[in-house]
């Protein structure tokens, strides 16, 4: 793993960002805090000066001489020394340290260093001049807070810089599981370029975005395979199916040219091959419409679609079919309206597809049966018939193009029925299905029963 790749990952980066985001907000919170104490010393400290000079001033000399030698007699506290002096800075009474002439002309407390017992140490005061030329210092030692302050500051210190190298190892890490994701991706997705689609990307644990975003592409990837071999099918079913009708035209032709000798003989031949022609260029004609339907562009113009209506028409187109070769044909709409959003013309052609194929197959003295039921969870449609049905292992295959079961093989037709039938419904968003009965066929049409947004195949409240 190169550094160069841990540093470009989107994890890292966000890892350093936040890092830098918590220095600042660490760095701002303690200069605070700090600036908070040191103020709130520096405030108790003046007070207690302010309060010791008011109690000096009004005191002689003699009076504070003798106060000051009470006082250190007692074992005053040394952080806090009070002495008087003389205009020249000798040492008169009080504790023993030495004047600090630079802040003389200071009223307000303030901070200074001097000599104390022969060592330089820090302190907070205010001096005042006497009416005698004496000078007074009442002073505290600030060498504490001082040292307080370098303490806070040192441990601060030490802080950001194990916060930093904790955060740059965790940054790393994660970095680095991340490198290791995309590596593991990259592959897998080489391979698949490669010409393998039964690979897909590895699932990865947890719940991030990349293990979601690995689901929507191996959904995608299901969907490739799907279609590639949809058209490898496609393909190989062309071939196979136009062999058929182009041998019987070229068989015709060549029998004309050997065996015909009148016009009427030329022209029962030349009928023949139009038959052929016209069969093959409506399979030709099913695909495209196929491939047009699955191209999705017509999505932009759904409009609600009574499906009643639609249902009720394509039954009555139907029904001189059914009486014509002998099958009951009986719909039943439920009490429910049901309305979606769809494309009516295509929706029609569905359900018309449907019936003419269950007409088909269903024998003379049969019933094919057309329910529309809007109350269910999931409201569905549902064309059932009383035919030879389809068997289980052919269930799946009959909605490949070109596939035509055994049983429908006496049956005119190019095996695009259901085919179209399916594309319809993936476009409109509806869930096909083969129910499973004893005798006959029922296909089903599931329409989503969600009714917030506008989605393809959402139920619509019926008006």
């Amino acid at each position: 793993m190169r550094l160069i790749e841990l540093v470009h990952t989107t994890s890292f980066r966000l890892a350093i960002a936040f890092l830098v985001l918590f220095a600042v907000a660490s760095g701002a919170l303690f200069a605070f805090l700090s600036w908070e104490t040191r103020d709130f010393l520096t405030d108790r400290t003046d007070e207690w000066l302010l309060r010791e000079v008011t109690t000096f001033s009004p005191l002689d000399d003699q009076a504070i001489t003798s106060r000051l030698a009470t006082r250190e007699s007692v074992n005053a506290v040394k952080e806090r020394p009070i002495s008087l002096f003389d205009p020249h800075g000798v040492l008169l009474a009080g504790s023993p340290m030495t004047l600090p002439a630079a802040d003389k002309t200071k009223p307000d407390p303030h901070n200074f260093a001097t000599l104390r017992a022969g060592k330089r140490a820090h302190f907070r005061g205010v001096m005042r001049s006497l009416p005698s030329g004496n000078m007074l210092l009442i002073a505290q030692d600030v060498g504490e807070l001082r040292e307080f302050n370098d303490v806070l500051t040192n441990a601060m210190i030490l802080g950001a810089a194990v916060t930093a190298a904790l955060g740059l190892l965790g940054a790393a890490f994660i970095g680095a599981g991340s490198v290791r994701q995309i590596h593991t991706i990259s592959d897998a997705t080489r391979t698949i370029m490669s010409g393998d689609l039964t690979q897909r990307l590895p699932a990865l644990g947890g719940s991030g975005d990349v293990r979601r975003l690995v689901k929507v592409v191996n959904s995608m990837l299901d969907e490739i395979e799907r279609l590639m071999h949809e058209v490898k099918g496609v393909c190989d079913n062309i071939a196979h199916d136009m062999r058929t009708p182009l041998t019987r035209m070229l068989a015709g032709l060549e029998r004309a040219r050997r065996r015909a000798v009148t016009a009427d003989d030329y022209a029962e031949y030349v009928d023949g091959a139009i038959v052929e022609t016209q069969s093959m260029l409506k399979t030709f004609s099913a695909l495209l419409r196929i491939s047009e339907i699955e191209d999705g562009a017509r999505r932009a113009g759904f409009v609600p679609v009574d499906m009643k209506t639609v249902v009720s028409d394509a039954v009555d187109l139907y029904e001189p079919l059914a009486e014509e070769r002998g099958v009951e044909l009986s719909v039943d709409f439920g009490t429910v309206p049901l309305s979606i959003l769809g494309d009516p013309s295509l929706l029609f052609e569905a359900v018309g597809n449907l019936v003419d194929n269950a007409i088909k197959f269903t024998p003379r003295g049969g019933a094919v049966k057309v329910t529309l039921d809007g109350h269910l969870k999931r409201p569905r449609l549902s064309v059932e018939d009383t035919g030879p049905g389809i068997p289980p292992q052919e269930k799946e295959l009959v909605l490949q193009r070109f596939h035509r079961g055994e049983r429908s093989r006496h049956e005119p037709g190019n095996g695009l029925g259901l085919s179209l039938v399916a594309a319809i419904a993936r476009l409109h968003g509806i869930d096909l299905s083969l129910g499973e009965q004893k005798t006959g066929c029922n296909v089903i049409l599931e329409f989503n029963s969600h009714e917030q947004g506008r989605t393809p195949g959402q139920v619509q409240p019926a008006s």
